[in-house]
């Protein structure tokens, strides 16, 4: 009889707000649900799956509406945090569950928190990878990108915000795109200190420009990305980038969630060498206050951005051990 840690992966489509979301799942127990971030889908955890049913939980993997064969909505206000967050509660009882420990990374690491926040009832766990939590509010989100990178660059969030015009520059050549967004970002490939920073575009300008060229991160097999490019080549990027564009939006949706702590137990992941552990250093030492039952915070060395995809043994070791302690 095989393990569940060997056991073949299920698909399954279930009926949601989005209209149908592309699930897939492994093992039996306690449900963990994964909620993954831009630009990847539900494969994104494909290491975490088998070790967490081996470990004896469901381990379930949702492609975000807009993503991988789940509905992408037209509308742009259809990314909207609480649509998202209505998104993961619909899963959970699609599945013929009470209650779930929601596990996210980047964008899944918002949604993530936000389910917790917003359905404490249903989510009685959080981790969080990559990006930490900070509490809804403070100025709108549009303002303060807009100044972040001054006169002589535009940031990264700003330009994807901008409809059509990141799709104008990544739907002809998708695979090449992918590739060097990800090699940005890993800890082996990303560009060498004093090299043009990809999170920043010359005014009018393009990301790919910023990118490193040549060989793939080790975490990432040629194969690995024909099925990203497959996907995205198939939906698009719209859908994707839409969450960039409902920011504003989430800002005054949140705004009754606005400095609200997660009460329920959490647990953190960075990368060290990932812009989104170092430029919100200031959120991770506000975790006393914002995450008041945070079980632990991991800042794993020589680390970059895809953290469960860079260092899956790792990842998946201190989730498994987290998720023990939920059990007593």
């Amino acid at each position: 009889m095989r393990s569940e840690s060997t056991a073949a992966l299920r698909h399954r489509i279930v009926e949601a707000p989005a209209g149908r979301l592309h699930l897939v799942e492994q093992g039996r127990g306690p449900l963990i649900l994964l909620v993954h971030g831009f630009p990847e889908s539900w494969y994104s955890w494909r290491c975490q799956l088998p070790a967490l049913a081996a470990a004896g939980y469901r381990a379930v993997a949702m492609d975000v509406r807009g993503y991988g064969r789940s509905s992408k909505p037209a509308a742009t206000d259809a990314y909207r945090m609480l649509d998202l967050v209505d998104d993961t509660v619909a899963v959970v009882r699609a599945l013929g569950e009470d209650g779930a420990v929601v596990v996210g990374h980047d964008w899944g690491s918002n949604i993530a928190a936000a389910s917790a926040l917003i359905h404490p009832a249903v989510f009685r766990a959080v981790g969080l990878l990559s990006v930490p939590y900070a509490p809804p509010g403070g100025p709108r989100p549009s303002e303060v990108f807009g100044r972040v990178g001054g006169p002589e660059r535009e940031f990264y969030v700003s330009y994807f915000q901008q409809p059509g015009r990141a799709e104008a520059e990544i739907e002809p050549d998708v695979r090449g795109w992918l590739a060097g967004f990800y090699a940005a970002l890993s800890a082996d490939t990303m560009p060498a200190e004093g090299d043009p920073d990809p999170h920043f575009l010359a005014p009018g300008g393009r990301m790919r420009d910023r990118f490193p060229a040549g060989q793939l991160p080790a975490w990432l097999s040629e194969e690995d990305l024909d099925v990203y490019a497959g996907e995205f080549e198939r939906t698009g990027l719209t859908g994707a980038l839409n969450r960039y564009r409902t920011m504003d939006r989430d800002w005054e949706d949140l705004a009754p969630y606005r400095g609200a702590p997660i009460t329920q137990p959490a647990l953190f992941i960075g990368g060290a060498l990932d812009a989104s552990t170092t430029w919100m250093a200031d959120a991770i030492d506000a975790f006393p206050t914002t995450l008041p039952a945070l079980s632990a915070s991991h800042i794993l060395d020589g680390c970059g951005h895809w953290i469960q995809q860079e260092r899956p043994e790792e990842v998946n070791s201190l989730l498994t051990d987290w998720l023990a302690t939920l059990q007593g």
